[in-house]
């Protein structure tokens, strides 16, 4: 069974966190880790890895860590599975299309500011290429 759990120094580096970010989302309640080794280490499961991974998808797209939360509140209880009578389910899974509109949204407006900075970079790159003399 200890195979089957990392130490967070490999949950950071499988999810390009740091460990205090890492730590930080232990301390909110996003993610607490599956086990403590005898030592008192923070282990960690595959499913741990997942949540992270979800909390730093959500971070770019501008979600608060109250959002996040509400979010993984939702798939954990739709995880659970049949426990669920349908109209708590239904509601739910509006939960999680309200987010996944959301996130939409979010990289409709990302797009339009990347094609603006690329805009930019252009007009700039030009803007030296017409007062350098060699036109490098």
């Amino acid at each position: 069974m200890e195979s089957e759990h990392m130490q967070i120094g490999e949950v950071a580096a499988r999810t390009d966190l740091s460990l205090r970010t890492i730590r930080h989302y232990e301390e909110t309640g996003l993610v607490i880790p599956s086990a403590r080794s005898q030592g008192g280490f923070r282990l960690y499961t595959e499913a741990d890895v997942a949540r992270l991974m979800v909390i730093r998808r959500m971070k770019p797209l501008g979600f608060s860590l109250d959002r996040m939360r509400d979010l993984l509140d939702a798939t954990d209880r739709l995880d659970a599975g049949s426990r669920l009578d349908p109209g708590a389910r239904e509601k739910l899974l509006d939960r999680v299309r309200d987010y996944e509109q959301a996130a939409q949204d979010r990289i409709a407006d990302l797009r339009v500011q990347l094609s603006r900075a690329e805009d930019f970079a252009t007009t700039l790159r030009r803007r030296i290429q017409g007062a350098d003399p060699a036109g490098r």
